[in-house]
């Protein structure tokens, strides 16, 4: 699938990944629903897109509020018509202890970057399926596929989207419904700064790591590559990304090597 002059959703489009995202995607003529928290942002980011203003809708939406998503599906639908491809890229992070991290904490994380997730695509998904064609993009993480440090609750919840994903994939695949899981490593956006500390509250920091990863607008094109060519999954980033071998072939070193890792 070549994405242009697509319909396309893409939650998260604020700042960061999805912003880039967002950016990028209009270059190629698509026409674009974007969404996060922000509405004053997101308006921001419409009016400097190339794009007639009918070919960009703007949906304030909060995933912690799950119990919404079949009012904003119905919205797009009615705004925008058939949807080609949803990107999933809306989340928050984690910097903290477990032992130190209230558990509030975890649910929040749960609920905005796992559950909130799945209702979105569960209210989306008979759309696709009348049509018989879609494609959920989702904005996982490297800590979706092995755990480090100070990441507890955000790599359970990106674990759980794998989960989730990778059954909804075997259970539609002959219904041309399509899903990409995408992991990125280090990738220079705000996510450290926004990421929750054990008091819930943003951490207001930027890791070092971050500070050194690849820039989001590189990012975004190697994404939409992986989803033209309709990848199952795609790990983006620097040379973090290869620790999902290590693990997968020298568990026992990467078991040693991760208790020690910078992670920040």
């Amino acid at each position: 699938m070549r994405l242009r002059e697509k319909t396309i959703w893409v939650t998260g489009a604020s700042s960061g990944i999805g912003e880039a995202l967002v950016r990028e995607l209009a270059t190629r003529g698509n026409r674009l629903i974007i969404s996060a928290r922000n509405r004053a942002k997101l308006e921001t980011i419409a009016q400097e897109l190339d794009l007639p203003p009918e070919n960009v809708l703007v949906l304030p939406l909060d995933l912690s509020q799950p119990e919404r998503c079949t009012e904003w599906v119905d919205q797009v639908l009615q705004h925008m018509g058939p949807i080609d491809l949803m990107i999933h890229n809306g989340g928050i992070s984690q910097r903290s202890r477990a032992v130190e991290t209230d558990w509030k904490v975890d649910e929040r994380l749960m609920v905005v970057d796992y559950l909130g997730t799945v209702a979105l695509t569960k209210a989306l998904l008979p759309h696709f399926l009348e049509r018989k064609a879609g494609h959920f993009a989702v904005v996982s993480s490297l800590v979706g596929k092995f755990g480090t440090p100070l990441r507890s609750g955000y790599a359970a919840a990106k674990h759980a989207l794998h989960g989730f994903f990778d059954s909804l994939r075997a259970e539609l695949w002959q219904e041309n419904i399509r899903v990409t899981l995408v992991c990125p490593g280090f990738i220079y956006t705000q996510v450290s700064i926004n990421a929750l500390g054990a008091d819930g509250k943003a951490t207001g920091v930027m890791d070092e790591a971050q500070a050194k990863g690849m820039p989001a607008a590189q990012f975004a094109r190697k994404m939409i590559h992986a989803i033209e060519a309709e990848k199952r999954e795609v790990n983006i980033g620097g040379k973090e990304k290869y620790a999902v071998l290590l693990k997968r072939f020298f568990p026992g070193i990467f078991a040693k090597m991760i208790q020690t890792a910078k992670v920040t």
